[in-house]
């Protein structure tokens, strides 16, 4: 019989290209990764990877199993949520995927109230800035923007939220500094990956050709606080924060809609589903924060 375990493990290793990006994955050590892709090759009687200088490439072998591994794969993640979507009970695991802002800057309240309400359900949140995978059983609920409802992959079913904006920040006291004819520069904050949007314009501030770069969103909000620059910012963000102001003369801009999305036989499932109606209820009584029309600007 072949160990279920030991195909996941080729699995990774198939998809990543290398053993580190399978174990980073899986959470586990590199030995663990070769020696249990081993175990598979013994059991099989043939090699499934050739180690080349650039990483793992699959064999001839490797190529066939790969084919049936996600055939097994598929199959265990549909008994899983077959099972799962049985299970009516007010306890259990329920993990949530969002964006780290939404989590640390929005939600975190809510879900601390929806604990308290449901002490048996252990919540596992998900905000490491990588979409997980409801498909493949990686989360129960995604809470995402969306700025075409048609990009949704049509196995996953959703509760449509509010309208998400943005705009332009820069701190209160840098603003106040450039009106006084301060001639420090200011620069743009952008996030390393994403750069400038093309939507962000200066407004009346002139800024520097230089930008400051981050790799973070928790980094860019200190980063415009400190008062290095402006940058943009989701409108419950920067409008929340006492120490930021809108850049005069820029405009909000949509970032999409927020969705909470489920999948398969998991949204029958009794804790998934007063999730999902509880934070519906609380994106709606925010929709004026998240739509940049619970301030007035300065």
């Amino acid at each position: 019989m072949i160990d279920w375990d030991d195909v996941r493990y080729f699995l990774a290793v198939a998809r990543g290209g290398s053993v580190r990006a399978a174990a980073e994955r899986l959470g586990v050590n590199h030995s663990t990764v070769l020696r249990r892709v081993a175990q598979l090759e013994e059991r099989l009687g043939a090699h499934m990877f050739e180690k080349l200088p650039s990483g793992y490439r699959l064999t001839a072998a490797g190529e066939e199993v790969l084919e049936l591994a996600d055939q097994m794969e598929a199959s265990s993640h549909q008994l899983e949520t077959r099972v799962f979507g049985r299970d009516q009970s007010v306890r259990g695991l329920l993990r949530v995927t969002l964006a780290p802002p939404l989590a640390t800057h929005l939600l975190m309240p809510d879900f601390s109230d929806f604990a308290r309400l449901y002490p048996d359900i252990e919540m596992e949140i998900l905000s490491s800035g990588e979409l997980a995978n409801l498909t493949n059983r990686e989360a129960d609920v995604a809470i995402r923007v969306v700025y075409d409802r048609k990009t949704l992959p049509l196995n996953l079913h959703g509760l449509k939220g509010p309208e998400l904006f943005g705009g332009v920040y820069i701190s209160r006291d840098r603003l106040a500094a450039w009106r006084a004819g301060a001639p420090d520069p200011i620069r743009w904050i952008v996030i390393s990956i994403h750069g400038i949007p093309d939507w962000a314009h200066e407004g009346e501030v002139r800024t520097a050709e230089v930008p400051f770069r981050v790799t973070d969103a928790e980094a860019q909000i200190v980063a415009v606080q400190q008062g290095l620059g402006m940058t943009t910012l989701p409108c419950f963000v920067g409008d929340a924060d006492p120490l930021l102001v809108r850049v005069p003369g820029t405009d909000l801009h949509m970032y999409g809609t927020l969705w909470l999305l489920t999948q398969g036989e998991a949204r029958k499932t009794k804790r998934v589903r007063l999730f999902t109606e509880f934070v519906s209820r609380r994106l709606a009584a925010y929709a004026p924060l998240l739509a940049g029309l619970s301030l007035s600007r300065d």
